[in-house]
């Protein structure tokens, strides 16, 4: 059973405003940034399934997580299956993360209490994938579907819809600002926040540092 009930997922994910995403084929770098956004503030993190020992590298960090990040919820992104999803669930995913709206995936997800955040790039898609019970449906590639301007329009006649815009979001107080001002519920942050040359040097405060201003960034565009 999952130390973190669906609720707890989306209500954690919905008040820190980012899930960081990331994949690193070394399990003892993953601990290391997993642990660098814990400090900085992240308490929901996605590891992505892109490498072929992606799911050999979960287990042992959902383990890692639990004892050396007791309160962060990790989950799963980059999932277009339902069969793959159930062997994320079976080694500890608390969340599922598509990069598209799989039906499948949904009832999976929803049977076993696990929230699942679909991709989306349509209000059309956003449509669906809340009419199979997803509460927070992924905008992407925000970037190519419109950007804060598509959130912002989608949200007129939308406004219950949660959006976590995701792939075009940038690190930045200007970028998380615009996204939040526009309606986003939250972001997502990969490549921007866990940055490639600060893991390949060793240099996991400057992400804990930055996810800390990410944080601070969103709250005070909520504020406005």
């Amino acid at each position: 059973m999952a130390r973190f009930d669906r609720l707890k997922v989306f209500n954690t994910i919905l008040e820190t405003g980012l899930v960081p995403l990331f994949y690193e084929a070394k399990l003892e770098i993953s601990q290391k940034i997993l642990k660098a956004l814990y400090d900085g503030g992240a308490r929901v993190a996605e590891f992505t399934n892109r490498g072929d020992g992606a799911i050999d590298v979960f287990n042992p960090l959902a383990e890692f997580a639990a004892s050396a990040c007791p309160s962060l919820i990790l989950g799963v992104g980059s999932i277009v299956d339902a069969p793959t999803a159930a062997l994320y669930l079976a080694r500890g995913a608390h969340f599922v993360v598509g990069p598209s709206l799989n039906a499948e995936i949904a009832r999976l997800c929803n049977r076993h209490k696990i929230a699942y955040l679909p991709g989306c790039g349509s209000a059309s898609e956003i449509s669906q994938a809340e009419e199979v019970g997803a509460e927070i449906v992924k905008v992407f590639p925000g970037n190519s579907v419109g950007g804060p301007p598509f959130v912002k329009a989608v949200m007129g006649p939308m406004p219950w819809s949660r959006l976590m815009p995701t792939g075009g979001v940038e690190a930045t107080q200007e970028s998380i600002g615009e996204w939040i001002k526009a309606g986003a519920a939250c972001v997502g942050l990969g490549s921007g926040l866990v940055k490639q040359d600060w893991v390949k040097a060793g240099k996991f405060e400057e992400i804990s540092g930055l996810t800390r201003q990410a944080l601070g960034w969103i709250a005070e565009a909520r504020k406005k």
